[in-house]
């Protein structure tokens, strides 16, 4: 995984991508939520949702709606845009971009295949954006997959990325360098975190939750102690002064992804250590193991399940189920 160049960013190898369906895709991640909240699922009324537009810095934008975080670059070129969420989003997520510029969506770099940030992919290919991801996103679409527990049914043909990068991608596009870097057996095994160069600001998708426990998704390769990983070999790469994107939550600095990572580390090790104690999944539950930091499971995954996600990323490996 080479992270370096320029500004301390990764040298990087050209592929495109062209990728999910969209209409099945909210139905599915308001069903896969409600999984992994400790509450009854409740789905999406995305009528109610408002898109809100922040300048980050440079070329970039980030727009929070429901879902994932999309970032935007715009330019001269027209407008390269990370994520886009769910595709009953897709006509105020063009209304924002349209406050912003009135140059097309030429690209769409996914973080990941989750719903709540591939959702509207079909929406913009049909308007000529075209789509770029990892390998291992178009696998997991043509297969489809298990999340938390709720089956996702393989994409349509017409939904599946035509091309396809194994490590790095790059777009040239308004003045900077945009960068997808495959970081592997984090939050699934096709995460890409997007660089941009110029504005120095990084997209790390969900390999970054800003607001609580990471979703972490086992069953589509992820990994805790991958996720733990990939972000102390990616944080020494940053620029000090960067501003990073989360796949979830407020925009956020290199001191922030450093506490996380360092979360994350104690909680693997409080885990670690009941595991070493041969204590069950349950009698952790019972003692609360993680009651540190149950704050964290007020967003997406509940105190209980990011223990059920660490136990088994222990004490099953790369063979681990999804709870």
């Amino acid at each position: 995984m080479a992270l370096n160049s320029g500004r301390q960013y990764p040298r990087s190898a050209a592929s495109l991508a062209k990728e999910v369906s969209a209409s099945s895709c909210a139905i599915a991640l308001a069903v896969t939520l409600g999984a992994a909240l400790p509450a009854p699922a409740q789905p999406i009324d995305f009528s109610k949702v408002q898109i809100k537009t922040v300048k980050v810095a440079g070329n970039v934008y980030v727009l929070y709606g429901a879902g994932g975080n999309i970032a935007v670059s715009v330019g001269e070129d027209g407008v390269v845009m990370v994520d886009d969420q769910f595709a009953p989003l897709a006509p105020k997520i063009k209304e924002a971009i349209a406050g912003i510029t009135k140059k097309p969506v030429r690209f769409i770099l996914n973080t990941h295949w989750h719903y709540d940030h591939t959702g509207g992919n079909e929406i913009f290919d049909q308007g000529g954006a075209t789509i770029v991801a990892h390998d291992n996103v178009r696998k997991r679409m043509i297969a489809g997959a298990t999340l938390f527990g709720n089956k996702i049914p393989p994409a349509p043909k017409d939904a599946l990325p035509i091309l396809t990068f194994d490590d790095t991608a790059t777009l040239h596009l308004n003045g900077e360098d945009i960068r997808a870097v495959h970081v592997p057996a984090g939050h699934t095994d096709g995460d890409s975190m997007i660089y941009f160069t110029k504005s120095n600001v990084v997209h790390l998708g969900d390999d970054f939750f800003q607001n609580g426990f990471p979703a972490v998704d086992l069953a589509s390769g992820g990994s805790v102690k991958g996720l733990i990983d990939v972000l102390n070999k990616v944080i020494p790469t940053l620029p000090a002064d960067a501003k990073l994107i989360p796949g979830h939550g407020e925009v956020s600095n290199i001191e922030a992804l450093k506490a996380f990572t360092k979360t994350l580390e104690d909680i693997y090790a409080t885990v670690q250590s009941g595991v070493d104690q041969r204590k069950s999944l349950e009698q952790l539950k019972k003692e609360k193991a993680l009651s540190k930091w149950a704050s964290m499971g007020r967003a997406f995954v509940s105190e209980d399940l990011f223990l059920e996600i660490v136990y088994a990323d222990i004490t099953q490996g790369p063979k681990a189920k999804a709870p």
